[in-house]
């Protein structure tokens, strides 16, 4: 049997102020950081000896893995960091208002950009500081693997072989994996995982800071799913 935590990093500064984050590398906010270890507390509550931990590129992923390995007393272990795992690229939206593009766009088409599987926002300009190339943490990534803008289905075609070969072939293994990314790098985990079809995918609701425990049998068949948190899942989809 094999076990996958998927946690989508906790609040983050962004979130918080209700802006399209995407690539851009903000920070946990004080929210944030409280769910982390509190994920951290909920996987400890579950005695499992985890194997291998994942997380992206962004600095709220990482810094919430780091303080689940904290609350989990866990030291000195190895971290692989993968931009693929990175959230989806919200181009031109990057670093806007939420709310404030609804009334300018009318909230369908912003649904439509937020949810759709395969609308990408219009381009960001490469002279934007938002723009990838424009950031510190992403100057190992080949220049062709930078986006300008994503669909949820670009995130799925990003993730979902990185997945394949670094992640499933672990759990076919039998290891326990720890996973900390995003919404929309954790739905197209979930959508390959659970065969979501494209209507129920972008309705699907990941929180922040509530780990996602899937549990394995020895044909690597999906046994139970569930989150830790009980009641702050009881509103979403039910796998």
């Amino acid at each position: 049997m094999s076990n996958l935590i998927l946690v989508r990093h906790g609040q983050s500064e962004w979130n918080l102020e209700n802006r399209f984050t995407g690539w851009v590398d903000v920070d946990l906010a004080p929210r944030g950081k409280l769910e982390a270890c509190k994920s951290g507390e909920l996987i400890k509550e579950q005695k499992l000896k985890i194997d291998y931990f994942f997380t992206s590129y962004q600095k709220r992923a990482i810094n919430t893995l780091q303080l689940i390995l904290n609350t989990l007393r866990i030291k000195n272990v190895h971290i692989t960091k993968a931009w693929q795992l990175n959230e989806r690229h919200y181009g031109a939206l990057t670093g806007l208002n939420k709310d404030e593009m609804k009334k300018k766009l009318g909230e369908k088409k912003v649904h439509e950009f937020r949810r759709s599987w395969n609308t990408p926002p219009d381009p960001l300009s490469k002279n934007n500081p938002y723009h990838p190339i424009n950031i510190e943490a992403y100057k190992d990534i080949p220049l062709e693997n930078m986006p300008d803008t994503e669909s949820l289905k670009d995130t799925y075609e990003r993730v979902l072989p990185y997945f394949k070969k670094e992640i499933q072939s672990k759990l076919q293994d039998s290891k326990n994996i720890l996973i900390a990314a995003h919404g929309n790098s954790i739905r197209a985990i979930c959508k390959f995982l659970f065969k979501l079809d494209e209507k129920k995918i972008t309705s699907l609701e990941i929180p922040t800071g509530n780990p996602l425990l899937i549990n394995f049998n020895e044909k690597n068949k999906i046994v139970k799913c569930h989150y830790l948190d009980n009641e702050r899942a009881k509103d979403l989809i039910a796998f």
